[in-house]
């Protein structure tokens, strides 16, 4: 998976690694320990247990969990987790409700949604820890390490033996009854059970499907199966290569009291609970029979008051010591690997010690909302079944999984750190942040030129969302995908355009990045749909300045040389001798024209979508943003004669971009630099066309702006 290995840098003040105490060991802690050492911190984890073994059976790695720890060289599949493949609903009595096939609609998602058992997923983070890499040492594990004290301010961890520790940050990972959160102003609180427990145990499918009766109940692999009663449920889902079934049974609180406690721990009653579910199907009750009484646990389902903030100084929350989540999503563990990762991120490799409760205010900003709206999501699916109260399933999903915390948190980093930026010279395309030079422009006028001709090369490819839509123009509301699917669509498209009189008769090229299939919601309520140009890059000086003064286009000057042959196409991209792009298209062979549309990128998009931000010139508001707005050309209507007389299809395609350093593209380097992040997963099609139009987009646009 192509990916960046680490993220967005700040040196300023003291570059040298934290030391992060992180107390904790379990799901949170320990993928916040890999991901903080992968940024070259130094890192030790306290854990109160002897073994720092986790408990439970088994648990949800849904999308936007598993491409994090896929992110961090953790593939669940390697030990066990096997794919989440099939819904269905029963009630008590045992009538299907609801049957749903996931393999199609689990290909919108970039990474799978697996079911893992739990045990295994703790003890692959818990070897990669504590396991050196090429570039750093292992971890250590201090075990049966009980806090008696942590100093937010001096960042400080004492145990109850009275040996203190002393580090740059505190994460408290250290769960429900999380002793760090009570150091933070209003974390004086203690979760309570809201009235459910549940049992939890593990039954051999192998000792289903030798049942003729139960068989029947188990036929697919990945299948997550509910029987739902007003007040209580079965949950029943594969682990471990389809050979485990996990279960768990959700309750009223008081049914079970007797043998309940706070922690996962606990022994339950099998025949209790086959009374406590006696009013249910007889086949899920022979089923559940199937469970050895000694391995069935019983647990209270504890619920947290949000805590107000998850920092102070140089301590921060993650996972259940933040956030409990009850387990009607699976989310539970997700949550706490985004919140790893998000701290990853906002303690880059060389955050200054002075800078870390900024730093951690951030991670706050960014993790508390997301996180809090999930559990809000959690506690509305688990509240009793009734027919008067219908929830949106579908976007909770969509809101869980479209989501990639490292693309997020890589972006609201990137954010506050060019709010912190002092003298910042912010230009056309905004996406890319403030540039290192300031350009001063003259717009020219509008040109009518005569019939040119053109050629238009694109590549279109298979993407990330999460990763394009952190291009979209930085803290402006309005800017979506118009689905929420985490595999997104762009193209890299090339025009030479040919008797240009307003440049003498002669010829320019342009090269721009458009993504596909986004919307763009005006103040007034009315969706405009199209292609996003978040950058586009002129071989003359003379339109690109005039377009990206006037028309709001987001231009750059690049040399752009073509190489065209036979059965070939291949464009060089560069800056003063300096290569940064080279694309190629191969075996070209004629298609029929009439089955391509007149578009200049060659797809179905109706309308270009950017962003103008032209700032004022005179003091004292130069550089602030005079009428910044988005805009929108319907190209279509503006090229109604466009005729694409000649069309080559390739076979194959290739794309290569070099950020190169700061030296080598002093004024392009922060634009390449992000380029270079867009990963491409396939070449969906690769095509040249030639034609000629009787009006061009280099100096005259028919657009609207909001």
């Amino acid at each position: 998976m192509p990916y960046m290995n680490e993220t967005v840098t700040h040196t300023s003040g003291e570059a040298r690694p934290l030391k992060v105490l992180i107390v904790g060991a379990g799901i949170g802690g320990l993928t916040a320990a890999i991901a903080l050492r992968n940024q070259g911190h130094d890192i030790e984890i306290f854990e109160q247990s002897r073994l720092a073994t986790e408990t439970g059976a088994a648990i949800h790695l849904a999308p936007n969990a598993n491409g994090l720890l896929r992110r961090l060289g953790i593939f669940a599949e390697e030990f066990g987790a096997n794919p989440m493949e099939r819904l269905t609903e029963y009630s008590a009595a045992g009538e299907v409700q609801r049957e749903m096939d996931l393999t199609e609609s689990n290909k919108r998602w970039l990474h799978p949604w697996l079911l893992a058992h739990r045990v295994d997923l703790h003890n692959n983070l818990k070897r990669v820890a504590t396991s050196p890499t090429e570039r750093h040492g292992a971890i250590p594990l201090r075990t049966a390490a009980r806090i008696a004290r942590v100093d937010a301010k001096a960042a400080t961890v004492t145990l109850e033996d009275g040996t203190q520790f002393q580090g740059d940050v505190v994460l408290g990972a250290d769960g429900v009854h999380s002793v760090t959160r009570h150091v933070l102003p209003g974390g004086q609180m203690t979760a309570a059970c809201r009235g459910k427990s549940a049992f939890r145990f593990l039954v051999s499918k192998k000792a289903a499907v030798s049942d003729p009766i139960t068989a029947k109940l188990v036929q697919h692999s990945g299948e997550l199966s509910m029987w739902f009663g007003t007040d209580r449920r079965i949950i029943m889902y594969p682990t471990s290569h389809n050979t485990m079934l996990n279960f768990v049974l959700i309750h009223p609180e008081n049914e079970s009291a007797a043998d309940t406690g706070d922690t996962w721990g606990q022994q339950g009653n099998l025949d209790k609970m086959l009374h406590i579910y006696k009013a249910f199907d007889p086949t899920v009750l022979r089923l559940l029979q199937k469970a050895n009484p000694k391995t069935v646990k019983v647990w209270k389902l504890l619920d947290l008051d949000v805590v107000p903030q998850w920092h102070h100084r140089r301590l921060a929350l993650l996972g259940d010591a933040a956030h409990p989540f009850l387990p009607h999503q699976g989310q539970g563990g997700a949550i706490a690997i985004e919140d790893a990762i998000s701290l990853a991120v906002v303690l880059s490799p060389g955050t200054p010690v002075t800078e870390v409760p900024e730093r951690l205010k951030l991670y706050n900003d960014i993790r508390h909302e997301r996180a809090t709206r999930v559990q809000t999501f959690s506690r509305l699916i688990g509240e009793d079944r009734r027919d008067d109260k219908p929830l949106d399933i579908y976007s909770f999903t969509n809101f869980n999984f479209g989501h990639d915390e490292w693309d997020n948190s890589t972006q609201r980093l990137r954010e506050w750190m060019w709010n912190r930026t002092s003298n910042a010279s912010w230009h056309m395309p905004i996406a890319f942040g403030p540039v290192p030079t300031s350009r001063q422009t003259h717009p020219d006028v509008s040109r009518n030129d005569p019939t040119p001709t053109f050629t238009t090369a694109s590549i279109k490819f298979k993407t990330s969302r999460t990763v394009l839509q952190n291009l979209f123009p930085p803290s402006q509301k309005g800017w979506r995908f118009s689905a929420p699917n985490t595999i997104a669509y762009a193209s890299f498209s090339q025009t030479t355009l040919n008797n240009v009189e307003g440049l003498g008769d002669s010829r320019y090229k342009h090269f721009g990045l458009y993504v596909h299939g986004v919307e763009y919601v005006k103040d007034d309520g009315s969706v405009i749909k199209g292609a996003y140009l978040p950058v586009l890059f002129e071989s003359s000086t003379d339109p690109a300045l005039s377009n990206r003064e006037e028309a709001g286009l987001p231009k750059f000057y690049s040399s752009i040389d073509v190489s065209r042959r036979s059965d070939s196409y291949r464009i060089r991209t560069g800056w003063e001798g300096a290569q940064w792009g080279d694309f190629l298209l191969e075996d070209l062979v004629e298609t029929d024209p009439s089955t391509t549309s007149g578009s200049p990128i060659g797809d179905t998009d109706t309308d270009i979508l950017t962003y103008k931000y032209p700032p004022n010139s005179v003091q004292p508001s130069k550089g602030i943003p005079s009428g910044e707005h988005a805009i929108f050309d319907p190209f279509l209507k503006a090229v109604p004669t466009a005729r694409s007389l000649k069309v080559y299809t390739a076979t194959k395609a290739s794309i290569n971009i070099d950020a190169l350093d700061h030296e080598e593209l002093p004024t392009l380097h922060h634009i390449m630099s992000r380029l270079v992040e867009v990963p491409v997963f396939e070449i969906v099609n690769a095509r040249v066309v030639e034609g000629d139009v009787s009006r061009v987009h280099h100096g005259s646009y028919n657009r609207e702006s909001q």
